[in-house]
């Protein structure tokens, strides 16, 4: 049986009739990332709410109604929208379902992979009317990615481990975007089998996968993590202090702006490459 891929599938979706004959022309985004694809598809004029932490240039200043997990339905039916775009994996579906009862289209958005964010970019120029600006994002967007691709195949592949949080200590796996962009950038996700996409791990798995080198997104926990880690200088990263801080919210942001955390993230691994590659040169002969 044949798959459909991602990008195809929300391709459909957001092709879907969502009880409106023309463009919208009066948006509300229920997560930071959907206000920047709506600006990315030309369309910020036409945002009225956006979700809490929305960042968006274009966007400053509109009101906000929540966030993925807790919207102001009162304040989001003020702002009388003619389409609200919902995060698909984050915003509630109990929550969507009271906003059609009351007869306001939805449109799901759902980003899985980094190909997604092209498709998801067009998708929207067509729903908002923007398709020529949208078309030009997302032929950018595709370009930005493909050069990274091309830019970083055929590295020597290092052993990551992305550390979310000390204590509980988690990680992410294979399903994860940011594992993704581990690989794209000639890593290797040490954990990318683990069962839960963000499961706690241990100091003793950690020793066991023996990783190169050590990422994580919590600047404002950066010094906690390094003491941390001190305390075992048998992990393999730590021996060679191969400890890196990256911007978490420009790497796990599903829009055009990921490829500024993906770039950082494939920077951070060429640091620490030459600190392995003899190493590795003389065990390959």
């Amino acid at each position: 049986m044949k798959r459909f891929r991602p990008s195809l599938l929300l391709a459909l979706l957001l092709a879907l009739p969502a009880g409106v004959c023309s463009a919208a022309e009066r948006v509300v985004t229920l997560a930071p990332h959907l206000a920047e694809l709506v600006c990315a598809a030309g369309a910020c004029d036409k945002l009225v709410g956006v979700a809490r932490f929305t960042d968006e240039p274009g966007a400053r200043g509109k009101p906000q109604v929540g966030d993925a997990f807790t919207v102001n339905v009162e304040a989001l039916l003020a702002l009388r929208p003619d389409l609200v775009l919902a995060w698909g994996g984050g915003t509630s579906p109990q929550f969507i379902q009271r906003l059609q009862a009351v007869g306001i289209p939805v449109r799901w958005v759902t980003v899985r992979k980094l190909d997604d964010i092209g498709a998801a970019v067009q998708q929207l120029g067509v729903v908002l009317g923007t398709r020529p600006a949208a078309d030009k994002a997302a032929a950018a967007y595709r370009k930005r990615l493909a050069a990274l691709r091309e830019e970083y195949r055929g590295r020597v592949p290092l052993k990551v481990f992305y550390q979310v949080e000390v204590s509980p200590m988690f990680t992410l796996n294979d399903r994860s975007p940011i594992s993704e962009a581990i690989t794209l950038c000639g890593g290797v996700n040490v954990f990318s089998g683990a069962r839960q996409l963000a499961g706690p791990v241990n100091v003793e798995s950690v020793l066991a996968a023996s990783p190169d080198v050590i990422v994580f997104g919590r600047q404002d926990m950066a010094t906690k993590i390094r003491d941390f880690w001190k305390k075992w200088p048998l992990v393999r990263a730590v021996a060679h202090k191969q400890l890196y801080e990256v911007n978490a919210s420009t790497l796990t942001r599903q829009s055009p702006r990921v490829l500024d955390g993906v770039e950082e993230l494939c920077k951070v691994l060429d640091t620490a490459r030459p600190v392995y590659l003899p190493k590795q040169e003389m065990d390959a002969n």
